[in-house]
């Protein structure tokens, strides 16, 4: 056994999480999830008179049983497991240590639990109260371009938010998204949402042309603020999408802006859309993770590929024309 050394391990963690930071660019929330994750870990294995460095695999499924005993939830308990498997995998690889303690560990896994989502005539709603709601022109612009702009490419709300104006100039048919880890990708805006940006768009110039010293930082965002981050915040358009809920007649509780994500992303699903394209669409690194729309689908939807596939049957059934989307 080598012996406590707490500051030790601080520093392993540390060096670990800069190596995932320059290497696989993880996002700053990311970081910060392994590093709670593992110093929690650490802080267990002083307590048993273990470091990092001599831990064997009864130490790792010990502190498991310690996080159930707690009552961390399953998620909890399998994002706890892969920071350590992650962990244990650098240290192996950097010579820290000979062997790799948590490669063979199963942990209790993620609660398959499927994504809410909106019909299309429900975001119809919201959208239609966005441009039609008791609110000066200039509001109703700017919550119109926000909801066409986020049903339209299925982005993060902190994508959303923090678009550079720059990217809405010239009546763009595809903007560039940053996403986690500063990736970026390239999203196509449709008709609607090209004609909610220029009509926003030349509302805010106005706005600021006619107050030049108040635009500060903001000046640089497509929906700027006066807050700290020059822009309209997460919190910000989440208050404005309970209102549009409410004014759309939809449950305020049922209606958040990952919600339109997942409806942006099951909507072209149903209408025949290839899941790598939604992947890509989406900014999803692993195409699992975009696999959950698969099982949000309509029973008859499902049932198209028994009725409607070449090898189900004569093969002679046409393909269904999808529905017109906006």
């Amino acid at each position: 056994m080598a012996g406590l050394d707490p500051e030790g391990d601080g520093r392993r963690i540390a060096a670990f999480l800069d190596a995932i930071a320059a290497e696989a660019g993880a996002a700053r929330n990311t970081l910060l999830a392994y590093g709670r994750d593992l110093r929690d870990y650490t802080a267990f294995l002083a307590r048993r008179g273990v470091t990092a460095l001599d831990a064997g695999r009864a130490d790792i499924e010990a502190y498991l049983v310690a996080c159930d005993s707690r009552g961390l939830a399953r998620a909890t308990r399998a994002r706890r497991l892969a920071s350590i498997r992650h962990f244990c995998r650098f240290a192996l690889e950097e010579g820290w240590r000979a062997d790799d303690p948590a490669q063979r560990l199963h942990g209790p896994g993620r609660a398959a639990r499927l994504p809410r989502t909106l019909a299309p005539a429900e975001v119809e709603r919201l959208i239609a109260a966005a441009g039609a709601g008791p609110r000066p022109e200039g509001e109703r612009l700017r919550a119109s371009c926000l909801m066409e702009l986020l049903y339209a490419t299925g982005m993060r709300v902190s994508e959303l938010v923090a678009l550079p104006v720059a990217a809405a100039r010239g009546d763009p048919r595809m903007i560039l998204v940053r996403g986690k880890g500063g990736k970026e990708r390239m999203v196509p805006l449709t008709a609607a949402a090209r004609a909610a940006l220029a009509a926003w768009l030349a509302a805010r110039d106005g706005a600021l042309a006619a107050a030049p010293g108040r635009a500060g930082p903001g000046a640089r965002f497509l929906f700027p603020s006066h807050g700290a981050g020059g822009h309209l915040t997460r919190q910000g358009f989440f208050l404005l999408l309970r209102t549009l809920a409410l004014e759309a007649g939809l449950d305020p509780a049922l209606v958040t802006p990952h919600v339109l994500r997942h409806a942006f992303a099951t909507h072209l699903l149903a209408n025949g859309a290839d899941l790598r394209v939604i992947q890509t669409l989406l900014g999803h690194a692993d195409i699992a993770t975009t696999e959950i729309y698969t099982h949000v689908l309509d029973e008859h939807l499902r049932d198209l590929v028994l009725t409607r596939h070449p090898l189900a049957g004569d093969g002679q059934a046409p393909c269904p024309t999808p529905a017109k989307g906006r």
